[in-house]
């Protein structure tokens, strides 16, 4: 068997210390030090304040009967309280599911149903969505963080007396996070992390994510995703780094905040770096502070990556990871930069490279990617044959991702075997649009492949069979699709052809698709 090993130090991996008590272990040093800055508004919660407000609302879920076995909906942009709801959650021995709050009604009572949430959190835009949402699940009680007439909000969980200490949580399989992913294939599926998967993966990065003392970090990405929450918000918090919040990216705002505030990494997405690339307003703003941009959760080109580091005077350097390895695998040192490529194993992680035929495979040699190590997922929540699918025997998560090392041990991901579209950083699966598609009278067959898209990285794509005798326009097809999903999901493309292509066993043949 040929395993690729972390050249990296190996690192002490925390075990039995939970996520809160991780991410805020330098807090009492660290008081007054700003830990969250809302970018928008300036208003600015230091570590002591944010950890104290954490255990009032700890107290307030506790005193509410949430603890183990429940599980709390968390549907909000960034904003500083995210992290409050977050960590409170965690502090009571609860489970949280990260919602994507621009998800549609049934797309979020989906999430609701399966996670099996008593309480959901969100804020007053969103609360419309969230009580369609919430009709015929488990949950309870609707709150919204910010204050709405006869909506119960933050102040109203304010626990007296607060939960100063971590309810005793099995640390090692305790599910304290619930992100959904679609993994390599078919609808989203809750992926459970327990508190040592996050703590040892923050504590894997050390060696390639390592902040000084007056680093500030623009947090744009969102922190119900896997790399926002985990990268961003829980990594920098653990390592006493200022975080500045963006609710949604906004490119004037995003230079201004940067330009404001001192940013020194920036994380970001190649849509953003394509941004920074190109955009002729990045010239009107003061960004020297910038010492990193860190680009993540869908590939960078080399090319792109050049091209921004050059105009900004700065590294541009990506990661690899997914939502099922909480989330970090292989990151990019600083100062060791290859183009197009994702970095170097972190610490205390394994890889293979292996064929089709489950043979190992060498140096410069295109294989699936193999991981092994303590940041791997539990599973998914309530699909065994799905983790058995993703997980084997040994303990090897297969990524469903092509890539192969050079002979320094840098990673290089060329395609994927999976079927997923990444639409700027996130994840759509072929599978629920045709199924979608195939509810539509007049549509008789679907398949939905990503093209490739310089802004986005990838768009949707559908191919569509209409049904005998129906007249169906590509416009109609794009806004029945764009009624019931959220932005990233919607088909930008709409092709019709006579026949879907498949295999004797009934497989869309999306290579042949993508040939045409």
């Amino acid at each position: 068997m040929s395993i690729y090993r972390s050249a990296l130090p190996e690192v002490e991996i925390p075990k039995g210390i939970s996520i809160t008590d991780f991410t805020f272990r330098m807090a009492d040093e660290l008081a007054d030090k700003p830990a969250i800055i809302d970018g928008p508004t300036g208003r600015t919660q230091t570590y002591g304040e944010l950890l104290q407000g954490v255990q009032l609302v700890a107290g307030g879920l506790a005193a509410r009967g949430f603890g183990p076995g429940k599980t709390l909906g968390l549907m909000a942009p960034n904003i500083p309280e995210y992290a409050t709801f977050f960590h409170a959650a965690a502090l009571a021995g609860g489970t949280v599911t990260t919602i994507n709050p621009t998800y549609t009604a049934g797309e979020v009572k989906h999430q609701l149903l399966d996670s099996g949430s008593t309480i959901l959190v969100t804020i007053s835009m969103f609360l419309d969505i969230a009580r369609e949402a919430a009709i015929d699940t488990a949950v309870e009680e609707i709150f919204s963080i910010d204050p709405v007439d006869g909506v119960p909000s933050l102040f109203d969980l304010l626990g007296d007396p607060p939960l100063t200490e971590q309810v005793p949580v099995d640390t090692d399989n305790m599910p304290v996070v619930l992100p959904y992913s679609s993994g390599t294939t078919g609808r989203s599926k809750g992926v459970i992390l327990s508190h040592d998967n996050l703590t040892a993966n923050i504590e894997q990065c050390k060696h390639v994510l390592s902040y000084r003392s007056d680093d500030v970090a623009l947090a744009i990405l969102p922190f119900f995703h896997i790399y926002g929450m985990q990268v961003l918000m829980n990594g920098l918090l653990a390592n006493g780094t200022t975080i500045v919040t963006m609710p949604r990216f906004d490119l004037e705002q995003a230079l201004n905040i940067v330009q404001e505030h001192k940013v020194t990494w920036f994380f970001a997405v190649p849509p953003i770096v394509l941004a920074l690339a190109k955009h002729p307003l990045v010239d009107q703003y003061d960004l020297s502070t910038i010492n990193v941009v860190f680009s993540g959760a869908a590939p960078l080109s080399a090319e792109l990556g050049e091209e921004a580091a050059n105009r900004l005077g700065c590294a541009v350097v990506q990661g690899y990871g997914m939502t099922e390895l909480s989330p970090v695998s292989h990151a990019t040192v600083v100062g060791d930069e290859r183009p197009g490529s994702s970095g170097v194993t972190v610490s205390n992680t394994e890889c293979r490279i292996v064929d089709p035929e489950g043979n190992d495979l060498g140096i410069d040699e295109d294989g699936e990617l193999w991981i092994r190590g303590p940041q791997v997922m539990k599973g998914y929540l309530n699909n065994q044959e799905a983790t058995d699918n993703t997980i084997d025997s040994d303990g090897w998560l297969h990524t469903g991702d092509v890539a192969h090392f050079d002979s320094d041990g840098h990673i290089y991901v060329v395609d994927r075997i999976k079927e997923l579209i990444k639409y700027k950083g996130f994840q759509v699966p072929p599978a629920e649009l045709e199924g979608l598609l195939l509810t539509h009278p007049a549509i008789a067959d679907a398949a939905v492949i990503g093209i490739p898209d310089d802004e986005a990285g990838e768009i949707p794509k559908a191919f569509i069979t209409a049904a005998p005798g129906a007249e169906l326009t590509a416009e109609q097809v794009q806004q029945f699709v764009a009624d019931q999903v959220s932005t990233y999901k919607q088909v930008r493309i709409v092709e019709f052809i006579d026949e879907i292509p498949k295999s004797a066993s009934g497989k869309i043949l999306r290579r042949e698709l993508r040939d045409r």
